[in-house]
């Protein structure tokens, strides 16, 4: 014969699952919304060149855009930097290491530019590229790679690809 108490924690875990699968269906529904934020390269800035060492230290300015009615933050931009359609390197944004609320919130219908300092190292592969961009010249830029989108309750991981120049 099975135990009242047996039956009462059975019952308690039973409820406990059924409250956590609802939970995560109530935080998938908010992943469609944050598929639709958009994010654009609108920019690359040269901050300092040390000849010496062949390096350039550049600003990568992307443009995120919020069509949705959710307010949503960016906690990883990981990126490939491409000049003249030649790979230079990869980049990473990260505010991972910020609370949610610290972060910079993108309120539904409105964009927020975020920067990231990109290093730059000269080798005769992309000798062309490193020289025009250092030098002002004008060079057709992509960013090629991933955001992670979050909200209160979901994180969506989306692959993007932005053009300038």
């Amino acid at each position: 014969m099975v135990s009242r108490g047996r039956v009462v924690i059975a019952a308690a875990f039973a409820g406990l699952g059924i409250l956590l699968l609802g939970l995560v269906y109530y935080a998938g529904l908010d992943n469609p919304l944050l598929e639709k934020v958009k994010l654009d390269l609108v920019g690359v800035k040269v901050l300092e060149v040390n000849s010496v060492d062949k390096r350039a230290n550049l600003e990568v300015r992307f443009l995120v855009t919020n069509p949705s009615e959710k307010t949503v933050t960016v906690s990883t931009i990981s990126y490939n930097l491409f000049i003249n359609d030649k790979d230079v390197g990869g980049g990473h944004y990260s505010t991972q290491d910020i609370a949610l609320p610290g972060r910079a919130a993108i309120y539904p219908g409105q964009s927020v530019e975020l920067a990231d300092k990109f290093d730059l190292v000269y080798s005769d592969r992309i000798s062309d590229e490193y020289n025009a961009i250092i030098n002002g010249k004008q060079v057709k830029l992509l960013a090629k790679g991933q955001v992670s989108i979050e909200s209160a309750l979901s994180i969506v991981e989306k692959n993007f690809e932005s053009t300038f120049g």
